[in-house]
Parts: C-alpha cells; sequence; structure tokens
C-alpha cells in the first residue's frame, strides 16, 4: 500500500511540472546546432524564420563595430549599440545577445526596462552610477569602475549614469537573443497613442499644463 501511494505522489508531481508555464518563460531553444535568422522572410513565427542551412556563412555569426564609440551627442549624453538578432543573425534561438553603452561626462541611459532579459554591464572604462528598482519600490545602486560588474533583474527599471569627468564604457551581456526595451519617461510621455493629459496628471500628482510641457520635450526627441 505505501509503495503504490508514493508511486501516486510523484506521479501527480510529475504532472504538475509538465503542466508548469514556467519553462514556457524563456526563448525557444535550439533543436539543432543552429538556427540563423532569415531576415528576408514573411512568415511569423515565435523567433525568427530559420536560414536555408546551404546559405549560410561564417559571416552569419560575426558582427564588427563594438570598437567604435557610440554617438553621445544628444540629449540624454549616451549610445547604445545593440547587437541583437537583428543585427546578428547566427543569435536566432540562441538565447543572448550583448550592448556596447556609451555615456558622456554627466550623460544618462535613461531609465528602462528590458522586459525579456536580465542584463549583465561590465565598466570597461570610467565611472557609472547604476541601479534598478525591485517591485516593492527599493533602489539597489552603486558606483561602478572599470572592471565591476552589476546585473540588473529581468523586467525590472535600471539605469546608468556617468557620474566621472571623462566618457564612460560599459559591454552588457542580455539573456535573450531579443530582449525589448522600454523607457519608462519616453513610453509614458512620449507614445505613439498618446496617454491622456487627466491620467498622467492623476498619476504623477501634477497638473494637466505641466503635462503638455513634459509631452512637447519628448514629441521633439521623435
Amino acid at each position: 500500500m505505501a509503495g503504490r501511494t508514493c508511486k501516486l505522489v510523484l506521479a501527480l508531481l510529475v504532472a504538475e511540472m509538465a503542466a508548469s508555464p514556467l519553462a514556457l518563460a524563456y526563448d525557444p531553444s535550439p533543436l539543432q546546432d543552429f538556427c540563423v535568422a532569415d531576415t528576408v522572410s514573411s512568415v511569423f513565427v515565435n523567433g525568427l524564420v530559420c536560414k536555408d542551412l546551404a546559405q549560410v556563412s561564417a559571416s552569419d555569426f560575426a558582427f564588427s563595430g563594438l570598437q567604435n564609440a557610440g554617438d553621445t551627442s544628444n540629449a540624454f549624453g549616451s549610445k547604445v549599440t545593440l547587437v541583437d538578432v537583428r543585427a546578428l543573425p547566427g543569435l536566432n534561438s540562441l538565447g543572448v545577445s550583448m550592448a556596447r553603452l556609451d555615456i558622456a561626462p554627466g550623460g544618462l541611459n535613461p531609465p528602462h526596462t528590458h522586459p525579456r532579459a536580465t542584463e549583465v554591464l561590465t565598466v570597461v572604462q570610467g565611472q557609472m552610477y547604476v541601479g534598478f528598482l525591485a517591485t516593492d519600490g527599493t533602489l539597489f545602486a552603486k558606483v561602478l569602475s572599470r572592471g565591476d560588474v552589476f546585473v540588473f533583474p529581468k523586467g525590472l527599471v535600471h539605469f546608468e549614469f556617468n557620474c566621472g569627468a571623462s566618457p564612460a564604457v560599459g559591454i552588457a551581456g542580455l539573456s535573450s537573443q531579443n530582449p525589448g526595451l522600454i523607457r519608462a519617461a519616453d513610453s509614458l510621455f512620449g507614445a505613439t497613442h498618446a496617454i491622456t493629459d487627466e491620467v498622467l496628471a492623476k498619476a504623477f500628482r501634477i497638473d494637466a499644463v505641466t503635462v503638455q510641457r513634459i509631452k512637447a520635450q519628448f514629441a521633439t526627441k521623435k
């Protein structure tokens, strides 16, 4: 009897694990050596269609340009050079991507999230004040110098600020071929279909005139 009970419990546990949606929360796992993205295909799938193996070459797995400094002559004083599946087709189905971050002195990579990826940042030049917000509103922040590493958990709002006197450079790894980007301020005040002034005024406890003034700042950047 005890043996049958143990087998029943084990069967129930296995069934529960198989039904769990957690296993589906990340990029699709590869079922072959690689699946180079076919960037001209019109077929829509969760990811990108595989390129014909006969057409695959070494250049599909290579990217050049991260040695070049990004142009930081903009309102934020920062530039992200992203190497995702669109820039490097060989990343398709592999669940990783990377980026170079350049920030001028006093510049900022504004608060944003990557809805599909955890990010790990390594500072290779200068200093950065970086941090992220937990879901309970707690800020985890630190000043990083050359050689320091910081991780931003998946989906949480985070930022990078150059608190030094010279340009800062970071290299980031992300746990998705297509991590996505949502800038907090841009998405609220610069949405393509604008959020109403009433909603934003109430959310930020400001008046509609201030909302309009902020919206105008983001409209000029489009």
